[in-house]
């Protein structure tokens, strides 16, 4: 009977504190904003990076009272807010590099040329993929979803290293890369909407926002 009870509970925690099932395009438009608003008024000083794993994240909000007392749907908001988006931008990279022997893996060019645009895929046990512009990492993307482990872009500005998954993309815009019009990326929505406007792109579109289509239709 003990152990009944225990398989019971144990099921029913994962059931409550599992990574939910929301569409994207519900996550940008209303989830994310939430979690955001609330981490900033109601606990700014959330110790976030200490958390492995997103159960124990979303179970220190709801039952250990980490920040204020928050009902489901608040506490799942800003957990998968910070698992999703603050996390990853956090997170240190180091620079972008490549040697006069590594090329593109779409279009085989040089990358040592051009090693502002260079984009990268990591997969599990170092395996690594380089490219002569997000454009071509997209392509290859779209067709290697398997496995990877992080996408790397730089910051068009400040050429830091990002994480994809929580960058911004300009497309559309007047500034052409190695293989011409490209996708612009940026650390922030309101870098992104600046640039935007002063080079005539279209609206900044989150990672998950941008489709095998939009990245075709660039060439």
């Amino acid at each position: 009977m003990n152990t009944l009870k225990f398989s019971l509970l144990f099921l029913l925690t994962i059931q409550l504190f599992s990574y939910p099932t929301l569409s994207q395009d519900v996550k940008e438009k209303s989830v994310y904003p939430m979690g955001e608003k609330i981490l900033t008024k109601k606990c700014p000083n959330l110790a976030f990076q200490e958390y492995k794993t997103y159960d124990k994240l979303y179970e220190a909000i709801k039952t250990q009272n980490i920040c204020t007392k928050l009902n489901t749907k608040h506490a799942e908001s800003l957990a998968l807010y910070i698992w999703d988006k603050k996390r990853a931008s956090h997170k240190h990279y180091d620079k972008l590099s490549v040697t006069k022997d590594e090329k593109c893996q779409v279009c085989g060019m040089y990358l040592h040329y051009y090693p502002t645009w260079v984009a990268q895929i990591n997969y599990p046990q170092g395996e690594t993929y380089k490219f002569d512009g997000i454009k071509d990492m997209m392509k290859f993307c779209f067709n290697n979803k398997e496995g990877i482990t992080e996408i790397l872009v730089q910051d068009y500005y400040t050429l830091e290293t990002l994480n994809a998954k929580s960058a911004y993309f300009v497309l559309g815009s007047d500034v052409t890369g190695p293989m011409g019009h490209e996708l612009i990326a940026f650390s922030d929505k309101k870098k992104a909407m600046s640039f935007s406007l002063e080079h005539k792109g279209k609206a900044p579109l989150s990672f998950e926002e941008v489709t095998e289509y939009m990245v075709r239709n660039l060439d």
